[in-house]
Order: structure tokens, then C-alpha cells, then sequence
């Protein structure tokens, strides 16, 4: 038989793998030299600083169409993207509700890059540390250890999951069937005014809509008044809605506040709703030695959203979200096509974890999470926690004793609101503290965000960074009041 001829022209075969493993090598050893350099000496650059134009430049060139040295590349992305960070793991950034990040877990991501595995499920180590941390969440929060989990982008997702789930089993119907639109009475879901906005999207993205959400009044604290809740539910039935679902929060992003979840949890169960609790900030409050007590109730949750790329410092992203009832959440997005059948033996005999969320495709976010328990433990992440805390309140004390900075109330856990008050009201006074905020970022000193609470204007202090000095709060008070005055001193001198 004649040989089988290669066709004409055929091109040879090519890998994204190096010629040269060994140039790799080497780089790489300097990559993660600089890396605990950008690291060790976070202290000695600006929070924030604005990037120039010629490094904006370099985020609107074209598609590359043609190699490039990977060590030019790197020395480009050292360039740009490494000098001009978010700040977010700077030990002065308190800004937005995040975590700081820590080594460990960043090698915890390199390695599951590396490995390469996608957990959306199957027979193989990853799969079963992904479930590992689901099981570690249950008990850092008192879920049963038969409770249902999974891990996800971030909180928004974690609420959407429990919201999911709480949208199918309250609905009266096969949902999933025959879609919202066959729900008999329309479902409400309760919280409370000071509720995250991503429980709006989750509304809308349920089919529900946003008049679905009502949200109900708080008392001085800013925690939902339960009164007024029950009230709203006895309304809502007498005109022919269903209540389904009171959203308990467990530290607001204005303020920290922590709802009753004791009390929201008897309410739920006497109703026969489903208590979903946004644990995105204040969850892990519970594995706290000092503060454990304000999240008591958690534990009776049907379902709670939390963040590790919060308080456990895990590098973004991955959040949490756990059902007390497995059966029902698996239930809610379980679908089995003929391409992914179980097998009794081999890589399809694995769970598979797909049947739990929305992603078919799933990074594997275990493993900085894993790497970084197993180093630190769970009782050191306790410790942080209170640490910020009491950091909070250490600020709080400095502000009501400066005459010229005012507090808005008094913190419940890690965030501070409060302001340069030096007699102004309305917009001056508006003016005058959002401008310290952005000489605050602009000249690398610290990063804050701005709110309003009980309809006035705040500076925002949110103090989730386990690199936090109580020197750092010291500095803040101090730069805080000299802008104040720099600032109000420029006024009187252009009018």
C-alpha cells in the first residue's frame, strides 16, 4: 500500500509553550522577586495616583498581531498596570468594602492557573478542595454540615444564588418550567432601606422586578425596624401579594449596621418566609472571639451570601453562598445534558459542582483560600477581624475628640462615618469634605468614599485591611483636619 501523502504546504505545528523553558525559568524567578518587593514595601507608595497620559496610551493600542518577547511584555505590564493600582491592599485604603489581599493566596492562584482545572466538576483534586472550603464556610458561620453550598464570582452572585432558591421554593410553582409569569400571586421580598443595590439587580435579573423588593424603614442604628417589617408583610397579604423572603443584612455598606438576624429569623419562621442573610460584610464576624455576639442568628439562615475576598483577605474574586437545604438548592440550576452524564468510575464519576449556580465553566477559587487557612488558621483571620474593629472605634474616639471633625454615629463594627465641620451646612459643606476626600487620594495620603446617612453627606472610613496600623488612623485625623483648614483658608481668600 502506498504511504499516505502529506499535503502540500501543511504548516508545522505550533504550542504557546517556550522554545526555551529555561528563559521562562529565570524570569519568572524575577517576577516573584518584585512581587514580595510590590509587597514589603507597599508603605513606601501612594495609595492611589493618577496615571499620565502617556501610561493611558498604552490601554488604547491596537491588537498585537505578532510575537513579542515575554520579558518586554512583563517590563510593560510593570510599567502600567503594577505602578498604577486600585490601592486596595495599601494599609490606607478604606474606600469600598474590600479585603487587602496576602501572598499566600496569590500563590494560590498562580498554582490553580498553572493546574489549570475547570471546576465545573468531575473526578479530580480540585473539585474536591472546592467543596473542602464550602464545608469550611458552613462551619465557620454554624451551617449544618448537610447544607448545600457553592463558590461564586463575588456577593452579588452569592445573593442571587440564595435569592434563586428562595424565588423557586416560595413560588408555588415549577418555576424553572413555566417561568414567572405563571406565578399566581406576585412574590414580595423584604429589607431594609439601607439594603445593597445589588438586591435590586437580583430582582430584576429573577423576572421579579424591582417593585418587588420593598424596602422597609430603619431606626436610629439603621437596622430594619421589625415592626414596620411585620406590618408590610400583613399589608402585602391582605392585598393579594405572597411574601417569600425577608433579606437580613449583616453589616450595611453605609454604616455597618447589623440587622437583628435573631429576631428576623423567628419573624421568617412564624411567616413561613425564607431568611436569606447578606453576610457580604459582616459574615465572617462570626468566627470573631471579641464580636462573634453581633451576628448571632446567622446560623438559622436558609441561605447566606459572604465574601472571602473580604475578611479572609483572599485575592479577587470569590465569594460564598450557602443553602440549609441542599436538595432545594441543588433543585434551583441542576440540569444534566447527555455530554455530561456521570459515570460510575473514571473523571465523569465526580459531583459536579455546575449543578449548583449559573456557571457551567468555574475557576478553581478554592485554592487561595485553602493555602491561606491552612497557613494562618481560622482563628488568626478571627483575630484581624476584631483587630479592624477596634481600629474602627479607636477612630471613632479621635473624631469626637477633634472640635473641628464631627461623627455620624457611632460605629457597630468597621465602618466610621463622619466629617470636617468647621460651621458650614448643605452644599458648602458638601463641597468642602468631598474635596478633602480627593486631595486625600490625589496626594497618596489615603483613600476614602463618601455617603449619605440619615440624608446628610459623609466621608466614609470602611476598614477591612488586615496591613492597618493604628499609626495609619492617626495620620488620617491629622491630614483630614490640616486639608480642612488649607481648604476653608483658600475659600476666605477668593471671596
Amino acid at each position: 500500500m502506498d504511504a499516505v501523502q502529506e499535503p502540500l504546504g501543511l504548516m508545522a505545528e505550533e504550542t504557546l509553550d517556550p522554545p526555551d523553558w529555561a528563559d521562562v525559568q529565570a524570569l519568572s524567578h524575577q517576577v516573584i522577586d518584585d512581587a514580595v518587593d510590590y509587597l514589603r514595601d507597599i508603605r513606601d507608595r501612594p495609595v492611589w495616583r493618577e496615571m499620565p497620559a502617556d501610561v493611558r496610551e498604552v490601554f488604547a493600542a491596537p491588537l498585537p498581531r505578532s510575537q513579542a518577547p515575554l520579558d518586554a511584555v512583563y517590563r510593560e505590564v510593570s510599567r502600567t498596570v503594577m505602578s498604577y493600582p486600585m490601592g486596595n491592599i495599601h494599609p490606607r485604603f478604606w474606600s469600598w468594602y474590600m479585603g487587602s489581599s496576602n501572598f499566600t493566596g496569590a500563590l494560590g492562584d498562580f498554582l490553580a492557573a498553572i493546574q489549570g482545572s475547570n471546576l465545573g466538576g468531575g473526578n479530580h483534586a480540585a473539585g474536591l478542595m472546592d467543596s473542602q472550603v464550602v464545608n469550611w464556610s458552613k462551619e465557620m458561620l454554624g451551617f449544618p454540615a448537610s447544607a448545600g453550598g457553592t463558590l461564586v464570582s463575588g456577593g452579588s452572585m452569592a445573593n442571587i444564588i440564595g435569592l434563586t432558591v428562595a424565588r423557586n421554593t416560595k413560588a408555588g410553582i415549577d418555576v424553572r418550567e413555566h417561568g414567572v409569569a405563571a406565578i399566581e400571586k406576585p412574590l414580595r421580598f423584604y429589607g431594609s432601606d439601607q439594603i445593597h443595590s445589588c438586591h435590586r439587580k437580583a430582582m430584576e435579573a429573577l423576572g421579579l422586578g424591582n417593585r418587588a423588593l420593598r424596602r422597609i424603614a430603619t431606626d436610629a442604628g439603621l437596622r430594619i425596624d421589625i415592626a414596620a417589617l411585620r406590618a408590610a408583610i400583613a399589608e402585602d397579604r391582605a392585598a393579594g401579594f405572597k411574601p417569600a423572603c425577608i433579606i437580613g443584612t449583616a453589616g450595611t455598606v453605609n454604616t455597618g449596621a447589623i440587622d437583628d438576624l435573631q429576631a428576623l429569623a423567628k419573624l421568617a419562621h412564624e411567616e413561613d418566609l425564607w431568611f436569606h442573610v447578606d453576610g457580604c460584610i459582616g459574615a465572617l464576624i462570626a468566627i470573631a472571639p471579641e464580636n462573634s455576639h453581633r451576628v448571632a442568628g446567622i446560623k438559622w439562615a436558609d441561605s447566606v451570601a459572604l465574601d472571602p475576598h473580604k475578611w479572609l483577605h483572599a485575592p479577587f474574586e470569590v465569594g460564598c453562598a450557602l443553602v440549609r437545604d441542599a436538595i432545594a438548592h441543588r433543585r434551583t440550576f441542576a440540569v444534566t445534558p447527555e455530554y455530561l452524564e456521570s459515570t460510575p468510575r473514571g473523571l465523569a464519576s465526580g459531583e459536579w459542582l455546575h449543578d449548583y449556580g449559573l456557571q457551567t465553566s468555574r475557576g478553581f477559587r478554592a485554592l487561595k483560600v485553602w493555602m491561606a487557612l491552612k497557613q494562618h488558621g481560622v482563628e488568626k483571620f478571627g483575630r484581624l477581624i476584631d483587630q479592624n474593629i477596634a481600629q474602627a472605634f479607636y477612630l471613632a474616639g479621635l473624631i469626637e475628640a477633634e472640635p473641628l471633625l464631627e461623627l455620624a454615629i457611632l460605629p457597630t463594627i468597621n465602618i466610621v462615618c463622619f466629617r470636617y465641620q468647621p460651621g458650614l451646612a448643605g452644599e458648602a459643606l458638601k463641597a468642602l469634605n468631598t474635596e478633602i476626600m480627593l486631595r486625600l487620594q490625589e496626594q497618596g495620603a489615603a483613600a476614602l468614599s463618601d455617603t449619605t446617612v440619615h440624608g446628610e453627606h459623609w466621608l466614609r472610613v470602611a476598614i477591612t485591611n488586615h496591613r492597618t496600623r493604628r499609626e495609619d488612623i492617626d495620620l488620617l485625623v491629622r491630614e483630614t483636619v490640616r486639608l480642612g483648614r488649607e481648604i476653608a483658608a483658600e475659600g476666605a481668600a477668593s471671596s
